[in-house]
């Protein structure tokens, strides 16, 4: 049954343009000018986010899927919202291991931040083939293999007339599409959700400010050294080597094995959680993940894929080691000989001040303005 999902996912993807990418922009990019009716990505310094050109952004649309984002009215069983697994003190993630859908389903992947999402290269831990949040947006809504929302083809009337039922939400979806007799509709409720995640621009931290201490100036050194390796995958300004925006000319869409597990001693990942292999069925690709941004880093613990490292200082020991050995029970194996992990994991002496001055690198990504912006809240408690 897994496998048809990854089959309707790889169908669903070829109705899609792949965009060009380059992990670093060029050049000094000037702020976005504001759309007609008042929406800016508000960006600063950033490039400008690749967008689709059938649903570039408006500040009705942003406002329509912010208000969604935070409705659990988008759930079959109304007891979830978007935001139940992507919260945003936490930088829009849960601070779980792995989250459990709206049917109490408990899902295989810890929840991705928000952050930046909009200059992601592809969409989720491990698949290639999504290159726009449009298109992820249908995994979490429609998705069965695990059920998350919990949206039907049985259940889709009733929750759009929970939508046509509120006076707001008609206003709402009259203002984003005001050319459709008719928008409220699931292909316009991804379409705002997808504005309002690309709108979630994190680019206020010390870091972006050049406030760094000394220590923090220390590790930004180590993060960039050849000793550690932690540049090759986590580049640019976003932090990551799988990064797109409106002027990239070369496609980077790159996955990494970390060798967090071997459980056959033949390279194997859990079944349940095997990487871009569950897409590609290619034998090199067992274990491979996407590297996420590492910007409001801080925030977003517990680490990796499946959540299974619980602190920074861990996750900083796990590359130090060059991978990780499960010594006990299902997964037990030697991830670090694993014969599919990434070149750039081979393990680094590090002394306890080293430690310290790449953690305090790493806590200069934190924006607390970010988690703090009231345009990125739950708009219900701003209008009680």
């Amino acid at each position: 049954m897994k496998k048809l999902q990854y089959h309707w996912v790889l169908l669903l993807a070829g109705l899609f343009l792949a965009g060009c990418n380059q992990s670093e922009f060029e050049h000094e990019p000037l702020d976005d000018e504001p759309s007609p009716d008042g929406f800016s990505f508000q960006r600063k310094h950033f490039p400008k986010p690749k967008q689709p050109e059938e649903n570039l952004a408006t500040e009705a649309k942003f406002q329509l899927g912010r208000h969604l984002f935070y409705d659990v009215r988008l759930s079959g069983n109304q007891t979830q919202s978007c935001e139940s697994c992507h919260l945003q003190q936490f930088a829009f993630t849960d601070g779980k291991v792995t989250p459990k859908g709206s049917t109490g389903e408990q899902l295989a992947r810890n929840s991705q931040t928000l952050t930046n999402i909009a200059y992601n290269a592809t969409y989720t831990w491990g698949n290639p083939l999504l290159h726009q949040i449009e298109q992820q947006l249908v995994i979490p809504i429609f998705g069965e293999l695990p059920t998350e929302l919990g949206v039907t083809d049985k259940n889709k009337p009733e929750i759009l007339a929970r939508f046509r039922h509120v006076p707001k939400y008609v206003s709402l979806f009259e203002a984003a599409f005001p050319d459709e007799a008719d928008p409220i509709t699931f292909p316009r409720i991804i379409d705002a959700l997808a504005v309002f995640n690309r709108g979630l621009i994190s680019n206020n931290a010390p870091f972006d400010r050049g406030e760094l201490s000394p220590s923090a100036k220390r590790g930004q050194a180590l993060f960039n050294s050849e000793k550690m390796e932690c540049f090759h995958c986590h580049n640019g300004f976003n932090f990551s080597d799988s990064t797109v925006h409106a002027d990239t000319k070369f496609v980077s869409r790159p996955f990494f094995n970390t060798g967090l597990y071997d459980t056959d001693r033949h390279g194997a990942y859990p079944e349940n959680n095997t990487g871009i292999f569950e897409v590609t069925n290619e034998a090199d690709d067992m274990g491979k993940f996407r590297p996420p941004t590492l910007r409001n880093i801080e925030l977003t613990a517990p680490y990796m894929h499946d959540g299974s490292i619980a602190t920074l200082d861990a996750v900083i020991d796990f590359y130090a080691a060059g991978g990780r050995n499960v010594t006990s029970g299902p997964y037990q194996g030697d991830g670090r000989y694993n014969p599919f992990k990434s070149d750039f994991v081979k393990g680094f002496s590090i002394s306890t001040q080293e430690k310290q001055d790449l953690k305090a690198f790493l806590l200069s990504l934190t924006d607390r303005d970010f988690i703090n912006n009231p345009r990125f809240s739950n708009p219900f408690e701003q209008e009680q």
